[in-house]
């Protein structure tokens, strides 16, 4: 991703969380993450996240998508001792279609990048609107997308080691570059 791309996302990003009304210190503005998962599509296939703590015990996380931008399939496999991250996802603005494992749903509301249909194999859709959550157990497939306005969504978890995360597509390099 260039940087200008990079800066021109995380701009619409820290606007978000204005409309939320959610205020960030400099420190968290500055560790602000963009990520287009290595595929360069960050409008269709990307995630902006602040973490806010994440220790040996819980994570939290504020995690904005733009309109439709899709967080792709993925899990948070067993590391160590733990049997992977359990998160939490509640929406605080807009609307979110989370995929899990389950029956299929017949006419799901997400709109699957081009190119990218092979690699979104769990259908079970959970809809969150402002205000509610559903939580993942550790180590459970799932893919995200965002209605038509974006949505910011928080994130409570156990800890959080985005490097071990495991992709449906192996395209993808979970940590950004930017050039």
């Amino acid at each position: 991703m260039s940087r200008v791309e990079y800066e021109q996302v995380k701009k619409e990003t820290l606007t978000f969380f204005e409309n939320a009304n959610i205020k960030l210190t400099d420190e968290e503005v500055n560790k602000i993450e963009v990520t287009d998962f290595g595929l360069n599509r960050i409008r269709e296939l990307g995630l902006q996240l602040v973490e806010y703590v994440n220790t040996e015990r819980c994570c939290a996380k504020d995690l904005i998508l733009l309109p439709r931008q899709t967080c792709p399939e993925h899990l948070h496999p067993p590391v160590g001792d733990s049997p992977g991250k359990e998160e939490t996802f509640r929406c605080r603005f807009g609307t979110v279609y989370l995929y899990v494992p389950g029956p299929k749903t017949e006419q799901p509301l997400a709109r699957i990048p081009k190119g990218k249909e092979e690699t979104f194999t769990v259908w079970h859709e959970i809809v969150l609107h402002e205000g509610e959550q559903y939580t993942l157990e550790p180590n459970t497939l799932h893919w995200f997308q965002a209605g038509d306005k974006g949505a910011l969504v928080s994130e409570f978890s156990t800890k959080s080691t985005d490097e071990n995360d495991i992709f449906t597509d192996p395209s993808i390099k979970r940590i950004p570059v930017v050039e």
